[in-house]
């Protein structure tokens, strides 16, 4: 079952998207509604209205969003990009590491992206995103941009806090959630998800991958994500960047020189996941930001 937040002329809905009809759940249930339930198959569906007339939202706002990083050739890769150092850290092999990226700055599909104006090295990441159900089950699938700003993020990273403003100005969500039913025959032996991922800029592919080269399975992930901690229906955590051309840092550390190029005002980043479809945005933006107040520097000398 697809799930999608959408608009239809000046109504905002949650349904079903089926074929060509997109069918609104009745009682103005949203999507968030639903995943706490932890099914749709018993709510009640209203008349279809088509597809082509719908314009596609954010599917779901989570209230919070860890995204991993589960890929061993997207670390050795990215790591050389942007910090000038090769290798995979040994910590990586010890628990499926994430980060807290801003649920605030989310987008759907076909939406804008305004990367901060000062930032010219702007890359994309392809992501699957598996959103939390009730009873920390995994309750469907969608496709996660982690749009990323790697000359913000290079520099930052020294202070050794992880990414910020490099990656807190946007990310997409979309097109629908695919709930993990739909996806249980992609399950190999191991558990995880067989799906071919694929990215390109302007038509032109640069990156494909299988999800399943993950080091940890979702379920995996998301059992770490509640040790000692909370994790609640609707939370949403992010895979981690496939490898092979998932974003183009990698491809960057890997060849030593910025070879396909950073993205520029116009271009048109697609993301395509067996099973699940397509998510396309095009790249702009932001107003140029006000220069940052300078630090007030103390001596460290005793």
């Amino acid at each position: 079952m697809r799930i999608a937040t959408f608009r239809h002329g000046t109504q905002t809905a949650a349904g079903v998207v089926d074929e060509d009809v997109v069918r609104p759940f009745a009682g103005g249930l949203t999507v968030r509604d639903v995943v706490e339930r932890g099914s749709a198959e018993s709510v009640e569906l209203l008349n279809g209205v088509p597809r082509k007339e719908v314009e596609l939202l954010l599917p779901l706002q989570p209230a919070s969003f860890r995204d991993f990083v589960a890929f061993e050739e997207h670390v050795e890769g990215v790591r050389r990009s942007v910090d000038g150092r090769g290798g995979v850290p040994d910590a990586w092999y010890d628990a499926p590491t994430f980060y807290f990226t801003n649920p605030h700055t989310l987008t759907g599909p076909s939406v804008d992206v305004a990367f901060p104006a000062s930032s010219v090295a702007r890359d994309f990441e392809l992501e699957v995103a598996a959103i939390v159900g009730p009873d920390h089950e995994i309750f469907g699938y969608t496709i996660f941009n982690d749009w990323s700003a790697r000359d913000l993020q290079s520099r930052e990273m020294q202070v050794n806090l992880g990414p910020a403003k490099g990656k807190d100005f946007a990310g997409s969500l979309g097109p629908w959630i695919v709930t993990a039913d739909e996806l249980a025959p992609f399950k190999d032996e191991d558990g995880f998800l067989a799906l071919e991922c694929t990215a390109s800029v302007n038509g032109v592919e640069v990156g494909r991958d299988l999800l399943s080269h993950m080091g940890w399975t979702f379920e995996t992930m998301l059992a770490y994500a509640a040790r000692d901690s909370r994790v609640v229906a609707g939370d949403v955590l992010g895979s981690g960047t496939v490898g092979h051309g998932g974003c183009l840092a990698e491809l960057w550390g890997r060849s030593g020189k910025q070879e396909p190029p950073p993205l520029r005002d116009g271009d048109v980043v697609t993301l395509t996941v067996q099973g699940i479809g397509s998510l396309t945005n095009r790249v702009v933006s932001a107003p140029l930001a006000a220069p940052i107040r300078p630090v007030r520097r103390r001596s460290l000398e005793s």
